[in-house]
């Protein structure tokens, strides 16, 4: 495996959500999953958090950005979950970004955040995370979903991975049970426009069959826009910026400016509306 693919794999894949049911696994192990020794994945993760610990501070350095924050409704002492596929599960996600802007701008305020996002998890998947929330009894639910059900299967006009019936249903499922057990501020994020034209162009992608269709996503964005919970609008965010660089290769995963975009977002929203 190259250098690069281990990298990527790092950033999206994180085992110890996967499997956590195998009781924990160190980082001697996870790092043997990757081909790595300890020394380097610890590196590796590190410097993945030094980004994006930069980023939450090179937002800050916007007054009004700064000021958003100090109005942000977590209060002190609250605990702030995630619930999301490898958009929210990257190592250099709008999530971590938000961990080190509360951080560095409101560190006395004892602020938790949990990233309960799996990468590749559709929101059928996703269903089974219901018991972890329950536990960790948040007080906010940031949910992204549906990315990953609106992959198209075997060609641009197959069937998608999970039908948008099937995703309303979930989604609905999801947030109602949720609401039997837990009584959190409940928090939507549209899922991400891709960039087509590199989704159809990857290798990857090609050899495996599969593509993605902005008209299948924002489908997504409009169920969740119909509820009556806050919902961030994650898919126009990046749409009015797509070929500025707010997508990696594969024109699915979002880059670093992509994801500083998306926390942009959340917190002038949660901030405006809430």
């Amino acid at each position: 495996m190259n250098t690069a693919m281990t990298e990527r794999l790092v950033r999206f894949q994180h085992p110890e959500k996967a499997l956590g049911y195998l009781g924990g696994l160190d980082d001697e192990r996870l790092a043997a999953l990757f081909g790595l020794d300890t020394g380097s994945y610890r590196r590796l993760r590190q410097g993945y958090g030094e980004q994006t610990r930069r980023a939450a501070a090179g937002l800050l350095t916007d007054p009004g950005f700064a000021a958003k924050v100090d109005r942000l409704p977590f209060t002190p002492g609250q605990h702030v979950l995630a619930i999301g596929e490898s958009t929210t599960d990257d190592l250099l996600s709008w999530f971590e970004i938000l961990r080190h802007v509360i951080d560095l701008r409101r560190p006395a305020d004892g602020i938790t955040l949990t990233n309960m996002a799996v990468s590749g998890q559709t929101s059928t998947q996703a269903l089974t995370t219901l018991p972890g929330v329950a536990f960790h009894r948040p007080d906010w639910v940031l949910c992204m979903l549906g990315g990953n059900d609106a992959q198209r299967l075997g060609a641009a006009d197959g069937p998608t991975l999970v039908s948008l019936d099937e995703t309303e249903r979930n989604l609905h499922a999801l947030r109602h049970l949720v609401a039997r057990n837990v009584t959190a501020r409940w928090v939507w994020i549209t899922p991400s426009a891709v960039d087509e034209a590199r989704v159809a162009a990857y290798p990857p992608f090609r050899r495996a069959g599969l593509t993605w269709a902005n008209r299948d996503v924002d489908a997504i964005g409009q169920v969740m826009r119909a509820q009556p919970d806050l919902t961030v609008d994650g898919y126009s965010v990046v749409a009015r910026r797509t070929g500025e660089g707010v997508h990696l290769d594969d024109g699915l995963h979002l880059s670093l400016a992509g994801q500083r975009a998306l926390t942009a977002a959340l917190v002038g929203t949660l901030t405006d509306r809430s």
